[in-house]
């Protein structure tokens, strides 16, 4: 009986292991990461096939399937550029590059803004971002990683509040995680003024993935499908240097003209996922004239397998024939783009990259720090910020390239969380970015030589170097 049951057992496990094996390596993911499910699933063989389930690739497309829907029921927003103007750029490879590469892996198009304004720190951009609610007239759109019921919280909310009283129509749309302490009672009164909140993956045991992954990192205002907000920083006192001598430094975006109606496209699709419904209010997409300055929305997230802002960062970097300047709070690099910076270094260019002395979080620092010799030795310049945590995405490219956003330069911000940066061409914006850098590097310490480290800080940084793919 014993030697009967101990064969049904065995033939049931190979069989379990063989079907297991060929479903996983079907989803064809990377080897480390196929190698790494196997062997956790045959370990645990009912535990780790419902986490698999829930936790595994297959849930990506499941998301996905639902977000290309959405698309299909938002359709297409018609942008357009003059021709001399997309001439011009055509003649920039680097602009030339990153206008078809995000056109081709994300069906945005490349469009105009009549103003551009980069915003530094928080203070800049909440004083920016009340005026603007402030003046709204048809519709307020928010899309956040993180909003937090504090002294800024409560400031914003005050002022979507009146909006909402004088007939404004207030979407805000909050990630569950990183807004994890925006209760109900501090939304009851945005709520009952006739604004709509919703939160982006919430918590359910039927989707359960999402309480780690897949998040919106995403920071979008609209008002009126005229004026737009992007870029790094969240609703919180942490990023506000009025409220707190640590306060992160950030860089923000505050845009004017058609090039807004592409962010709106992204707002509303995340809304539309988010809540299920249709979004439909005249006055979303209003005619504008066109502008001077040429912008491109890259959005990106784990429901696109192009890896929309991965490619187009990493192939800047190839495009780079005099200066590529990196400032990031997260320096995790894939190996592609890890091979992309090397390679620009050791070919002349000017390659700079600038990341705070000390992150927020202390692995992603040790992480950061595993990689600085290499860099080093192929002839990039590393600088660390001082004075507090730099918060700051942004890379600039030659004198022509400008792009920033919510993306840090990790896999996390690459493959699984929703991220959102804005392609900006031209001197102009690059001059203003340049200034920026370049305040920010006279605050900076450079690492000048590879380090001589002590065994265990060696271990530690190789150690957490291998928590790359989830940092």
């Amino acid at each position: 009986m014993l030697a009967e049951l101990s064969l049904v057992l065995s033939v049931g496990w190979a069989a379990y292991l063989v079907v297991l094996s060929a479903w996983i390596v079907l989803q064809k993911r990377s080897s480390a990461s196929t190698m790494a499910w196997i062997l956790g699933l045959s370990l645990l063989p009912v535990v780790g096939f419902a986490l698999y389930h829930w936790f595994g690739p297959m849930r990506i497309k499941r998301q996905a399937l639902r977000r290309r829907r959405n698309r299909q029921r938002l359709g297409q927003v018609d942008d357009w550029i003059e021709p001399a103007t997309l001439a011009a750029l055509a003649e920039q490879p680097a602009s030339a590059r990153a206008i078809t590469l995000t056109q081709r892996t994300t069906a945005q198009p490349i469009s105009t803004a009549q103003r551009i304004d980069m915003l530094s720190d928080g203070a800049a951009t909440f004083s920016a971002l009340l005026e603007a609610i402030g003046n709204a007239r048809q519709h307020v759109h928010l899309e956040y990683y993180i909003v937090e019921p504090d002294q800024t919280g409560m400031a914003i909310r005050e002022a979507l509040i009146k909006a909402a009283a004088r007939g404004v129509q207030v979407r805000l749309l909050a990630d569950a995680v990183g807004s994890a302490r925006l209760n109900w009672r501090f939304l009851k009164p945005l709520r009952d003024a006739g604004g709509e909140v919703a939160f982006f993956h919430p918590f359910r045991l039927a989707t359960l993935k999402p309480l780690l992954n897949l998040r919106t990192h995403r920071k979008i205002v609209v008002i009126d499908g005229r004026v737009g907000f992007a870029g790094g920083v969240n609703l919180t006192d942490q990023q506000d240097e009025r409220l707190r001598s640590d306060a992160f430094r950030d860089l923000h975006l505050r845009m004017e003209g058609e090039a807004v109606h592409g962010l709106q496209a992204v707002f509303i699709e995340d809304w539309m996922y988010a809540t299920r419904k249709p979004l439909i209010q005249h006055g979303l997409f209003p005619t504008l004239p066109p502008g001077e300055l040429a912008a491109q929305w890259l959005p990106s997230g784990p429901d696109n397998r192009w890896e929309p802002i991965h490619r187009v960062l990493v192939q800047a970097i190839h495009d780079a024939s005099q200066r590529l300047w990196l400032v990031t709070p997260y320096f995790v690099p894939t190996e592609a783009a890890r091979f992309a910076l090397t390679s620009a270094a050791l070919r002349g260019i000017d390659v700079r990259l600038l990341v705070p002395r000390r992150a927020d979080t202390w692995l992603v620092t040790l992480a950061s720090r595993s990689f600085y010799d290499e860099l080093l030795r192929a002839g990039v310049r590393v600088f660390e910020y001082l004075p507090r945590m730099l918060h700051t995405k942004a890379m600039l490219v030659d004198s022509q390239l400008s792009i920033l956003g919510s993306a840090n330069f990790d896999e996390r911000s690459f493959r699984l969380n929703f991220e959102l940066c804005v392609c900006l061409h031209g001197q102009a914006p690059a001059a203003t970015l340049q200034h920026i850098i370049e305040t920010d590097l006279g605050h900076t310490r450079e690492v000048i030589r590879p380090r001589i480290l002590p065994l265990w800080r060696r271990l530690a940084e190789a150690t957490a170097r291998l928590f790359a793919p989830v940092l």
